[in-house]
């Protein structure tokens, strides 16, 4: 069984998700399961924190896929942030840096949907 963990927390007019540990196909349902639950309570600014993050699956990377159309198509985004070079080196393997904002540290990313909405 995996390590992962989701904590959840609310900044400003932005949620953010703690990840840590592996995000893998046995733990993505757990990802998908909560960023379903913000989505469905009109919560569609969303950062992912990376910070305690090891390690990330393809499945892990297809939860993020599987969002994003419809957290844009709502006025909303999902903006990564506190990437290790191993989880960062996966999701640029991918071309994901051309479909996301991946900063390097979370205040940055809650200014940036800030600025958006003003």
């Amino acid at each position: 069984m995996s390590n992962f963990d989701i904590r959840s927390r609310q900044k400003e007019s932005v949620e953010i998700l703690d990840l840590s540990g592996e995000l893998d196909a046995h733990t993505a349902p757990d990802l998908e399961k909560e960023i379903t639950t913000l989505i469905d309570a009109g919560k569609y600014n969303i950062i992912v924190n990376f910070t305690s993050l090891e390690y990330i699956s393809s499945a892990g990377l297809g939860v993020f896929m599987a969002y994003i159309e419809e957290l844009r198509e709502l006025g909303g985004d999902i903006k990564l942030t506190n990437m290790k070079e191993g989880v960062y080196n996966v999701f640029d393997l991918l071309g994901f840096p051309t479909l996301y904002d991946i900063m390097d540290d979370e205040a940055e990313a809650v200014k940036k949907f800030n600025n958006a909405s003003a």
